[in-house]
This record gives C-alpha cells, structure tokens and sequence, in this order.
C-alpha cells in the first residue's frame, strides 16, 4: 500500500497502562484499576489519529495477551500496527502509576530485563515507510540499548535529515546507566533530526542546559531547525534561527499529568504537518496537553480537535466525558 506524506510515523516505546482508579493513596491501598494501551510514542500516534491524521507505530509486543491487546487498541484509536514486531522472549511491558494532583505522579516500570520495543532490529524496519512518513517521532529511551539503538540510526540514516523528523527528549534514567551515557547518543543524533522537544531537565541531559533560551540555542547549534523547552506552569518556549515563540499555558484542573507531554507531541505534529504558524502550533498543542493532563488516562485520553477548540474558547471539553465508556467507543 502506498504511504502517505501526511502519515506520522512513530518509533518506540508501547504497552500496557494499569492506572488505579483511587486517587491520591498509594499503590498498596488501591482496590480497583483501569487497563489502557500506553507507552509514550504509542501514546504520541493515538494523539495524531484523534487529530484526523493518518497514524502507525514501529514498536514491539511480547507473544502474549497483553500483546494482542496493544495491537488491539492500536487498531481501535486509529493507529495503524502494521510495523508492530512480535517478540517471543520478552513480555509485552505493563506500567503503573501512583495520582496525587496536581504534580506528583511515581511511575513503576515493568520492563525488565527488557521490553520488545528495544529488541526492534534494523532488518525489522520499513524504510520505504519511514521515508515516506510525514513526520518521524522518536525518543530518546529507543537509544538506550541495543538493538534499538541501532535501528534508531538506521531510521535516521534514512531519512536523511527530511522534515518532520523529530527526536522527543523523553529521559527516563531507570533505562540508563546515566545521564552522560544519554548525553552521548543523543549528541550523536541530533544533526541528524529537524525537530527536537523536551523540559529543561531533559534538556540538561541532552546539551547540559536547563535554562530555557540556552538549551534551544543548544538544540540548535546541535543541528536541528527547531527547538521546543516545555516550562509547565510558564507554558513553551520554541526558536528556530529566525523566531522565538512564548506560548503562555493553558489552565486547567489536573488529574493525572502523564501522557501531557504525550497528547501536546500528537498536536505539535499535526499543527507541523499543517504548516500553521508557529504561534498556533504551540497554542493548540498546549491545549491539547492540558486536555489530557485534566484526564485519568493517557491514550484515550487524546483529545480531538473540536475538544481543543472547546478550551481554547473557554468551556470544558470534559463536560460529557465518560470514563467507563471508554472501553465501548
């Protein structure tokens, strides 16, 4: 099948959600939990789906029931698995989460000693899709180990530097040995990318600079054409070599802030692909983020268009939601 320029292509981590449905007690006290596909980049291609865009993930499942339901989901929200890798040694991963609002959320990863998306290989890749994607996301985790790592570059290899390629930030350090370990692959990928998004502590691993302005310089001096510092509360701060951009935040009452980041790189995608200003591109990104930061979960929790034209105007674009009607959508 014929791809299309306007697909976004993601690259890395998916999985199992097993989010508790009792909010601020922790994890030893919760009585009952919702299940929900997961894993940021899958997490990144359902926000893109909601969004209109055509969608697919290159990833790994374990053989096993909680891989058939990633694929599952994955077709369910619009995300094409077609480059999902089925591997017959390692369990599809599952991650759980302690919520106290409105800032503090522990994750507990069960990945070890691996998960299958770090067993994707460089002979498991399409290239011809990768080069024909619209945008190419990838994270930062996909590097810390081999075969990832190198498929990771092989992916950037092929490309060539096209737009939209895009490297998210996405530190986590229980997948590394430090964060200079970090530091190094990613210097090693950057003037390969056009696109790079993270915090300032993300930033500080990547190009030792956590101040704002100072990392995106960084960024940019490092290759890419674009550089975008998420601030939390003081909004986002994006420069190219022309422009500097302050999109202020958007408030709104947060529940559970996992997958924000997540929800605001579908959105930033799609606003790319569109060629909107940037101004736009941040505004409605950063409403998409708020969105799901205001929701339990993170996949399905990706909001549509018309739920970010609701907040943008000043409603709640979570006035008809359902939780349990999720599951039946």
């Amino acid at each position: 099948m014929e791809r299309s320029v306007d697909e976004v292509l993601t690259f890395g981590r998916s999985g199992v959600d097993i989010y508790p449905q009792q909010i601020g007690v922790g994890l030893e006290d919760v009585r009952t939990f919702g299940k929900f596909l997961g894993g940021t980049t899958a997490n990144v291609a359902v926000a893109a789906a909601r969004l209109g865009r055509e969608a697919a993930i290159i990833t790994g499942v374990g053989d096993d029931p909680f891989g058939r339901y990633v694929r599952q989901e994955l077709r369910r929200l619009g995300v094409d698995d077609r480059h999902v890798v089925t591997n017959t040694e390692y369990p599809t991963p599952v991650t759980f989460c302690e919520i106290f609002p409105p800032d503090d959320f522990p994750l507990w990863f069960y990945r070890r000693p691996t998960a299958p998306d770090l067993q994707v290989r460089p002979d498991d890749l399409d290239l011809d899709a990768v080069r024909a994607a619209g945008v190419m996301w990838l994270s930062v985790t996909g590097l810390s180990e081999q075969p990832s790592r190198d498929a990771h570059f092989t992916v950037l290899e092929a490309r060539e530097r096209k737009p939209i390629t895009v490297l998210d930030l996405d530190y986590r350090p229980m997948f590394w040995e430090s964060p200079e370990a970090a530091r190094e692959q990613i210097a090693k990928a950057l003037p390969s990318l056009t696109v790079a998004v993270g915090n300032a502590e993300e930033c500080e691993v990547a190009v030792g600079e956590s101040d704002p302005d100072r990392a995106a310089d960084a960024l940019l001096d490092a290759g890419v054409e674009l550089a975008i510092v998420k601030q939390g509360p003081r909004g986002v701060l994006a420069k190219t070599r022309t422009e500097r951009v302050v999109s202020p935040p958007i408030m709104i009452t947060p529940l559970n802030g996992l997958g924000a980041g997540d929800g605001f790189g579908g959105s930033l995608a799609h606003g790319l692909l569109a060629g909107w200003p940037l101004e736009r591109v941040l505004q409605r990104a950063n409403a998409a983020g708020a969105i799901v930061a205001s929701r339990l979960e993170c996949s399905t929790a990706m909001p549509t268009a018309a739920e970010i034209d609701t907040l943008l105007a000043g409603g709640d674009p979570n006035a008809d939601r359902n939780l349990e009607s999720l599951g039946r959508e």
